[in-house]
């Protein structure tokens, strides 16, 4: 994967996998305020012609360290990120409930966002 970039779009909620000036793949996200400021990935998509190269565990990966450095939780709803974090739960803290509620509830009260 050293030929693919992983860039951070917070405004746009978006984490991309960029590889020659083409998005190959993105986790959609937002950012939980309340309870606690969490990040909370809603979809991965990898466009097929990249599927099977790991380019979603890559951003994945990326999401969970970059929730690290910010010192915030990541509450997954993302089916793929829910499993990835089971894989690899040294990387991937097992997220509150409480946080996993609050952000299933602001998920249903702004269906426009995904």
């Amino acid at each position: 994967m050293s030929d693919i970039d992983i860039r951070d779009d917070r405004a746009a909620g978006r984490l991309e996998a960029v590889a020659g000036g083409e998005v190959l793949g993105h986790i959609e996200y937002f950012v939980l305020e309340s309870p606690e400021r969490a990040l909370v990935p809603v979809h991965t998509i990898v466009e097929p012609a990249h599927e099977g190269k790991g380019i979603a565990g890559s951003l994945a990966r990326e999401l969970y360290d970059s929730a690290r450095r910010e010192g915030v939780a990541v509450a997954p709803l993302c089916p793929y990120v829910v499993r990835w974090a089971e894989r690899h739960p040294d990387e991937a803290p097992a997220a509150d409930p409480e946080l996993l509620g609050a952000a299933r509830e602001w998920l249903a009260a702004h269906p426009e966002r995904f």
